[in-house]
């Protein structure tokens, strides 16, 4: 098993996306890219640290390849806005993917570069080493599972409601 770390924005509202895939056994919200330790939601929210909220996805190479995420993150995102994600802005909810060995940086340099030539315009996503990732808060854990009303405003509240995962990436390993 590996793991993928990606920053979407609102992590009640990407993790769902990536839980359906098949090949991924586990999807933890939680907080990356910053230096301080143990940072709490408040602070992250606040803009208190230099974290993003990102979800860590533990996947099994042999059935779903690292790019296949990376496809199934840009479209489950705004990757052309620098400042945050549909209602959630600040630092904290830019879109950021923490490759932890070359070949998922290159993969991700290749895609965000195809995408930027198709679209004419650069992505606004940050490609960072990996530091450390600090799961949040037990409530935040599946909060679309525990939440299902909650969650459904929420998806709907903050535009993202008519974002979601194709169903190419459902259940079938991608080519």
């Amino acid at each position: 098993m590996k793991n993928a770390y990606f920053a979407g924005g609102c992590f009640w509202c990407i993790a769902p996306v990536f839980r359906e895939m098949e090949g991924v056994a586990s999807v933890t919200s939680g907080y990356c890219g910053g230096d301080e330790e143990n940072p709490s939601y408040e602070d992250v929210k606040a803009q208190r640290t230099h974290h993003r909220e990102t979800i860590c996805v533990e996947y099994d190479p042999a059935v779903v390849f690292y790019r296949d995420l990376l496809t199934v993150f840009l479209e489950s995102v705004d990757p052309f806005d620098a400042n945050g994600q549909f209602i959630d802005r600040g630092a904290s909810y830019t879109l950021a993917l923490f490759y932890q060995e070359p070949s998922e940086r290159t993969a991700a340099e290749e895609m965000l570069a195809d995408l930027a030539a198709v679209e004419g315009k650069p992505a606004a996503v940050s490609i960072e080493p990996y530091k450390h990732f600090w799961p949040a808060e037990a409530y935040h854990q599946d909060y679309d599972l525990k939440n299902p009303e909650a969650f459904a405003r929420e998806l709907e509240e903050s535009g993202r409601g008519n974002i979601s995962c194709p169903l190419r990436f459902r259940k079938k390993r991608v080519k």
